[in-house]
């Protein structure tokens, strides 16, 4: 729990650990950390986000400060069912997989302090909201997450929580996508991230692949750095075809026992877009300092 938010100290969270955001105890220094990363993001993202982000933005009206989840919700519902809830911290993977499964995002309630503008230890409401909630307003993506959570369930039963986490790691938080104008940036980790959003793009280092959903369930990634592989669908479209609807179980049974591929690494059969130098992980990536969530 974030030590320096004492609106969430002062709360005991439900069974779902949703907590309430109540956002007229926001202070104006709270309100100006979040205007002040709105606006660095929107100078980064410019030609490298994909289009569905700046709209989803338009259509929420996110901008100068934190949004009220109660207004921004009425806003979020009529367009695709779906709904941010506050929760105290980070929470267990059967309570995540539920919320989503039920078209419930969960969002932390606490902003990053102004001199820790890029390095977090775990994801703040900027990262939750900035991030993800703008993908939520397209149908097909906002399907996808709930058939996400929903495999969650499944991948508990057969103990694949790692290999399913893969999946959301390298789609919804470090995914790119193929766009007429170009390669673009739709994954969450990315986009509230001022660094990575350049690196994911324009670096030499990191290889850059199409999506192939068993390829991705078994590559391992980096939680703390920039990643080493980064995977490109054509559309939304592509990506909820080959998860939603699917039957994991022969999947599971047949990746059981299977050797992770490190992040660095490719493999026969992989799309090549960008076979990368390597040459941030070989230099040994960056300090913790530095790092953007």
């Amino acid at each position: 729990m974030p030590v320096n938010d004492p609106i969430i100290a002062q709360q005991t969270p439900r069974a779902d650990h949703t907590i309430d955001q109540m956002w007229d105890k926001y202070t104006p220094e709270e309100h100006g950390v979040w205007k002040t990363l709105y606006d660095r993001q929107m100078k980064v993202l410019q030609g490298r986000a994909a289009p569905e982000h700046f709209k989803g933005l338009e259509l929420l009206n996110m901008s100068d400060e934190i949004p009220d989840f109660r207004r921004m919700n009425e806003k979020l519902m009529a367009l695709t069912g779906w709904e941010v809830v506050t929760v105290h911290g980070l929470i267990p993977n059967d309570v995540f997989f539920d919320h989503l499964a039920n078209r419930r995002f969960v969002a932390g309630r606490f902003i990053r302090d102004a001199h820790k503008l890029d390095y977090l230890e775990e994801p703040d409401i900027f990262h939750d909201v900035f991030g993800h909630v703008p993908l939520l307003t397209q149908p097909v993506f906002a399907d996808y997450m709930q058939a996400y959570g929903r495999g969650g369930v499944k991948a508990m039963k057969h103990d694949m929580i790692e290999n399913l986490t893969r999946l959301y790691w390298y789609t919804v938080e470090f995914g790119l996508i193929n766009t007429p104008e170009g390669r673009r940036i739709y994954g969450a980790g990315i986009v509230s991230s001022q660094s990575e959003s350049k690196f994911s793009l324009e670096a030499r280092s990191p290889h850059r692949v199409h999506f192939d959903l068993e390829r991705v369930m078994t590559t391992d990634y980096r939680y703390d750095d920039f990643q080493q592989t980064y995977f490109v669908i054509d559309s939304y479209d592509e990506l909820m075809e080959a998860t939603a609807g699917q039957d994991f179980d022969p999947i599971y049974a047949k990746l059981k026992g299977v050797p992770d591929t490190k992040p660095d690494t490719l493999v026969d059969g992989d799309k090549v877009y960008t076979q990368g130098t390597q040459e941030y992980a070989h230099a040994g990536g960056l300090k913790a300092e530095a790092v953007a969530v």
